[in-house]
């Protein structure tokens, strides 16, 4: 990996960690997803940016393999997701075979410009309502 992603990987997820996440988290309807800490076992939530279709949650996960919550769900799979102020239990499947760039074409035109701007290794995350 050349130095320039790298840099922008650790300018974004810094300013995601201190500053943007712990703001949006307080929003009530921003939409959240809550991962099982892989090493700790404690609730990570997360402000994401996607879209409810039918029993299905789709976003668009900015670093990929890369993202924490991408990490969390690979160990454990059940995540809570809060869509317009409502929690939702539900399965994370991340989706490396999916058209990242075509999904954020179908997803919440502001999130979508922000996660192509801030991201590299784009990648599909599903989230399969299941209460």
């Amino acid at each position: 990996m050349s130095r320039h992603p790298e840099l922008k990987y650790r300018t974004v997820t810094a300013f995601q960690r201190r500053i943007g996440n712990p703001l949006l988290r307080r929003l009530p309807f921003q939409t959240l997803l809550e991962t099982t800490g892989r090493t700790s076992g404690l609730p990570r939530r997360t402000p994401v940016g996607g879209r409810l279709e039918g029993r299905e949650f789709w976003f668009v996960s900015e670093y990929g393999e890369r993202s924490q919550y991408v990490r969390n769900i690979r160990v454990d799979p059940r995540v809570r997701i809060r869509v317009g102020g409502r929690w939702h239990d539900g399965v994370a499947h991340p989706m490396p075979e999916d058209d990242a760039r075509a999904r954020l074409r179908s997803l919440p035109r502001f999130n979508s410009v922000a996660v192509r701007a801030m991201g590299a290794g784009l990648m599909t995350v599903r989230v399969d309502i299941t209460g």
